[in-house]
């Protein structure tokens, strides 16, 4: 080959490799044609508020959520848990099933999204994904039980792969008969059984001790916390799973 055939060949492989990444790389809050075919759904089309609520709201007026350039986004506010009253809850219910979802919060910043979400008090109570910046935030320097992909209160993750403050994370709960999994950017980093004395042991040792039925499995809402903090989402996506009651 000669040297000219040499880099010419070298510059189309060079091309080639530069906008491959382009032609693979899927569209954010859309679902690939073999998603919709397992199952799952969006639950943020990138557009609006479709599919959310307030919590006891029959929208999401109350709130300061905001669909912006396809991210489902609150701003930085007065960094109080409203223990509910600026959350949004999906308006549908679920108890097994898979959901996924992408992340990004503020430097100094805390977020979280609940599942077995009830309607049954003045608070909004479920089983939390903690989201939050573990370098800066002083709730996570209580312990790893308030650290990025804990139960809240209840269990720690462990060998978190969590990227920082600023950078967009992938996060991941299943739930199938009495099993949970969290899930960080590919791994898995928490599993725990429903009802399990473990589990109910470690309710009694938290804030949640007497909440007759929390640590139990239940058909519940998807939780959105806004704790007065800039969090951002976006696809986000869920797949109930078979056996769902």
């Amino acid at each position: 080959m000669s040297r000219l055939s040499r880099v010419l060949s070298l510059g189309l492989l060079a091309a080639s490799l530069s906008v491959a990444p382009a032609l693979v790389a899927q569209t954010p809050n859309q679902l690939t044609t073999a998603e919709k075919s397992a199952g799952w759904t969006l639950l943020f089309d990138g557009k609006d508020l479709a599919g959310w609520r307030g919590y006891k709201n029959p929208d999401a007026k109350s709130t300061r959520w905001k669909a912006t350039d396809g991210l489902l986004c609150v701003v930085k506010g007065d960094s109080a848990d409203t223990r509910g009253q600026r959350d949004i809850v999906s308006t549908g219910t679920y108890d097994q099933f898979e959901l996924s979802w992408e992340w990004r919060v503020s430097e100094g910043g805390n977020s979280g999204l609940k599942y077995f979400v009830l309607e049954d008090r003045d608070a909004a109570i479920g089983h939390e994904y903690q989201m939050i910046d573990d370098a800066r935030h002083q709730d996570a320097q209580l312990g790893p039980t308030r650290q990025t992909a804990a139960f809240y209160d209840v269990l720690p993750a462990n060998d978190r792969p969590v990227k920082p403050a600023g950078e967009w994370n992938e996060s991941r709960v299943t739930v199938k008969d009495q099993v949970v999994e969290h899930w960080l950017n590919g791994k898995k980093v928490l599993s725990y059984t429903l009802s399990s004395d473990a589990v109910l042991a470690a309710v009694d040792k938290s804030k949640f001790k007497g909440i007759e039925r929390f640590g139990k499995r239940q058909k519940g809402h998807v939780l959105l916390q806004d704790h007065g903090d800039a969090v951002c989402y976006r696809n986000v996506k869920i797949r109930p799973i078979a056996g769902q009651s």
